[in-house]
Parts: C-alpha cells; structure tokens; sequence
C-alpha cells in the first residue's frame, strides 16, 4: 500500500506571529497570532525549525515529520538579512565569520563558522512593523549572514555578542529555497522539498 503523499508549504513568516499552528495556553492563545491564521493548513502540519515571534521571512512547513528533523539536524544553510543598530565594523564581521560566544540555558556555545558580508544597499524588502522601534536618529546597518545551525535567537544573540544588536531579522534561503519576492502573510504549497 502507497503512502499518503506528504505536503509541504513555504510561507513569508511577518512578523509578530509565533512559528506554530495554536497554544495550549488559554493566556497565549489569546494574546498571540499563529500559523494557522495564514491559510487552512491540513492535519499534521508542522514548521521546520522555528523563526522566534520578532523575526520575519522564510519558514517551511511539511506533514512528513522525519524530513522535518532531517533538515533540522543536517546543517542545511539558513540566510538572513539583519539590520543592526549601528555601522558594523570590518572587525566585528571577522569576529561573526569565525565564530562569536554566546549563552544557552546558562551554558556557553561558540558558533560555527559563518558567511557574513555587509550589503551597501538596503535590501528591498517590506516596511518593517511600526512595533519595530527602528531609530530615526542612529545609524544602522545590513548584513548577509548564512549559518548551518539554528540556535534559539542564534543571530540576535551572535550580532549582540560583537555590539551590534539586531532591530530587524528577515530569513531569505533555506538551501535552495527562496523567499523571492513572497509578501507577508503568503503561503505557496511546494511540490517537494530536497536540500
């Protein structure tokens, strides 16, 4: 007997909303927006890896749970665009490339080595939320950075490690999957997903 067909859906996180379908928390479930607010996502869905609630872009979601850990633990390339709160230096980019300490669970972790480069023009993309308190007054700047891990908060807490806190974080690549140019809130069903 064949196997049901698995699904898969790539979706422009926007931001504010929490990388999961609903709560169990009454509290959450009231307060929070969720996945499932997007589209009528059928039974057994589930995001691959997580984007925390500030963060926006690119987030697959799959129905076959053992492709979702597979990708979770196979080091597949994960790009952002971050602007920062200040110029970054050439210095702190060579610390991000090699790898910055940052903290979990009480515990210390240095990152991977990483792809980072500066982007001397703003990248075009979506305003950012009007809760996103982008200073008028401070200079800021854009990288490209590319990991192969996926630590909880991970870049916010690798460009924070070098002095430059992160204001906006918008995922663009997951492997070879692009968010091009897919508006928030946008859900497109893909046919397979392969890294």
């Amino acid at each position: 007997m064949l196997e049901p067909a698995h699904i898969h859906f790539k979706i422009h996180k926007p931001f504010g909303m929490l990388s999961q379908m609903h709560s169990n928390d009454d509290k959450e479930s009231r307060n929070k927006r969720f996945l499932s607010e997007l589209y009528n996502f059928p039974e057994g869905i589930m995001p691959i890896g997580r984007l925390d609630e500030k963060s926006e872009g690119l987030l697959l979601l799959t129905t076959d749970g053992k492709l979702s850990d597979q990708i979770n633990r196979s080091g597949v390339e994960k790009e952002y665009y971050v602007q920062l709160d200040g110029e970054i230096t050439n210095e702190a980019i060579k610390l991000l490339e090699h790898g910055v300490e940052i903290g979990f669970h009480g515990k210390k972790y240095t990152t991977k080595k990483t792809s980072v480069h500066r982007l001397s023009i703003p990248p075009v993309l979506p305003d950012p939320d009007k809760k996103l308190r982008i200073g008028r007054h401070r200079p800021t700047s854009w990288i490209s950075i590319t990991i192969t891990e996926g630590k909880f908060r991970q870049v916010r807490k690798m460009t924070a490690a070098v002095g430059f806190p992160t204001l906006r974080l918008i995922r663009i690549r997951i492997g070879n999957i692009n968010l091009k140019e897919l508006s928030p809130g946008k859900v497109i069903p893909i046919k397979e997903l392969s890294f």
